[in-house]
């Protein structure tokens, strides 16, 4: 049983949990879509949806706990403020979202997962393996 287990430690030491908590919101802030492996997608949502509603409302204190939060990384912590809080203003919260991927990766079968934002940037291309995966969530919540 699990009863009052809250975090997934994902076979690693806390400092190493740590840098991968801030890697992987910085790539999804930088890029809005990353592919990784479900569990680590799942461990990884709450971190970001923080950073976001952080971002809601710019503030001196939200920027510096935001540049705490995410290691010093400028860059992102600039879209944040700049692109993303903007955009989910007034959306009260599930500002990502996690699909399934049908394939497993080839190396060890894991389970893979697109992890990205809600709503999406203009512009955006068209994969046809990302349309596979959202039409299968869409199967599958359906």
């Amino acid at each position: 049983m699990r009863h009052r287990v809250k975090t997934r430690k994902l076979s690693r030491t806390p400092a190493h949990r740590k840098a991968l908590a801030r890697n992987m919101a910085a790539a999804l802030i930088e890029h809005e879509r990353i592919e990784t492996t479900l569990t680590k997608a799942k461990a990884h949502r709450p971190f970001v949806e923080k950073l976001v509603t952080l971002s809601k409302e710019k503030t001196l204190h939200n920027y510096r706990r935001a540049l705490a939060l995410l290691g010093n990384n400028k860059a992102a912590v600039a879209k944040l403020f700049d692109v993303l809080g903007p955009r989910f203003l007034e959306r009260p919260g599930g500002y990502t979202r996690v699909l399934k991927m049908a394939k497993p990766r080839l190396g060890d079968n894991a389970p893979r997962a697109i992890f990205e934002f809600v709503e999406r940037s203009e512009g955006e291309e068209f994969s046809p393996e990302l349309a596979a995966a959202e039409a299968a969530s869409a199967e599958v919540t359906a």
